[in-house]
C-alpha cells in the first residue's frame, strides 16, 4: 500500500460525532431504522416510495420543503440503506427496500400479538361474565 494510503482511508471513511462535553469521533455504526422513520417527512417519502421509484424533483413536489431540505432526507433514507439510489443522466431515482424495514415489522409484530391475546382474554372473560 502507497504511504499515507491508510490516512486517507480513515480520513474519507464515514464516522459519527459524539458530544460528551467535546466532540469525540466513533466508529460508524448501523443506522437505526427507528430513528431514521421517526421523520413524518420521511415516512411519507417511504409511501411515496412504496408504489413506484421517484426522481428527486417528483419527490420533492409532494412536500412543501425544499428540494436541498428533500434530497437531505433521501441521504438519510440512503444512508440507512432503507433506498436505493439510481442515476440517469442528471436525474437520480431512487427505489424502496422494504427488507430494510424488517425489525419494524417484527416490533410491530410482537405488539399485535400482544394485543391479539388480550383481546382473546377479555373476550373469554367476557363471554364468562354474560353466563353467570
Amino acid at each position: 500500500m502507497a504511504p499515507g494510503r491508510g490516512i486517507l482511508r480513515f480520513l474519507t471513511r464515514k464516522q459519527l460525532l459524539t458530544y460528551t462535553g467535546r466532540m469525540v469521533m466513533t466508529a460508524h455504526r448501523e443506522p437505526d431504522v427507528f430513528g431514521v422513520i421517526s421523520h413524518p417527512a420521511r415516512r411519507h417519502m417511504l409511501d411515496r416510495l412504496a408504489n413506484a421509484d421517484h426522481s428527486v424533483n417528483a419527490i420533492t413536489g409532494h412536500f412543501k420543503i425544499s428540494r436541498p431540505a428533500v434530497s437531505q432526507h433521501l441521504r438519510v433514507l440512503l444512508d440507512a440503506g432503507l433506498v436505493t439510489e439510481r442515476r440517469h443522466g442528471r436525474e437520480r431515482r431512487y427505489q424502496l427496500v422494504p427488507k430494510r424495514l424488517s425489525p419494524v415489522r417484527d416490533w410491530i409484530a410482537h405488539y399485535e400479538r400482544f394485543w391479539d391475546d388480550r383481546l382473546r382474554r377479555l373476550q373469554k372473560h367476557l363471554t364468562k361474565r354474560s353466563k353467570e
